[in-house]
């Protein structure tokens, strides 16, 4: 079969068409997508496909989720627009690379035959693949979301940087916990349905 993930100079297809294929294909077959789709040194593709998720994700936050953004200045149209760049353009990039700074001196300490730092940003990048659906308050829907994408993580890095998973598990968990957990707000979906059912877990 063809990689599509590939083009002759040796990085990632570029557009929407290949942003698309990529969404598909890393939920559907995460292990060939890892496997296939991370380059090294080729970040662009991935930075914009989490930036594309976050658009979304905050858009429909934004539109279904009375109150999300605060207003400013009594301005509530130039204050979500200015919400919603600021999450994508600045706090997205900024704690991916954030992220996988940290990911990466983890995996020091476990993996001898990783793979850059590079490749663990675009590990992080795709994983968040579920979240284009995480923005309504539907606390069942964001956990899914969520869930789904720490699998992902884990997937991707055991994928990418030559790591059985019952050790991608621990390495992940605290990259995991800071972008699905606090970033796409999976913590609080998850004590909104324990404290439905009476139990208070504190995030």
């Amino acid at each position: 079969m063809t990689q599509w993930v590939e083009n002759p100079t040796g990085g990632r297809d570029r557009g929407p068409v290949a942003l698309a294929r990529a969404w598909v294909e890393v939920l559907i077959r995460p292990r060939r997508f890892f496997r296939t789709g991370v380059a090294p040194g080729d970040q662009a593709p991935g930075l914009i496909f989490a930036a594309v998720v976050v658009l979304i994700e905050e858009a429909t936050r934004l539109v279904l989720v009375p109150g999300a953004y605060p207003v400013l200045a009594g301005q509530p149209v130039a204050s979500r627009a200015l919400g919603l760049a600021l999450a994508v353009v600045l706090v997205m990039p900024a704690a991916l690379h954030l992220t996988a700074a940290l990911q990466t001196l983890l995996l020091m300490a476990t993996a001898p035959n990783r793979g850059g730092v590079s490749e663990t940003v675009q590990v992080l990048a795709y994983a968040t693949a579920p979240c284009v659906f995480a923005g309504p308050a539907i606390p069942e829907l964001r956990v899914a979301c969520t869930a789904f994408g720490a699998g992902l993580l884990v997937v991707g890095t055991a994928e990418v940087h030559d790591l059985p998973i019952w050790k991608a598990v621990p390495v992940v968990a605290v990259p995991a916990a800071l972008v699905f957990g606090y970033g796409f707000r999976g913590f609080a979906a998850a004590g909104a349905l324990l404290a439905e059912a009476g139990v208070t877990l504190g995030f």
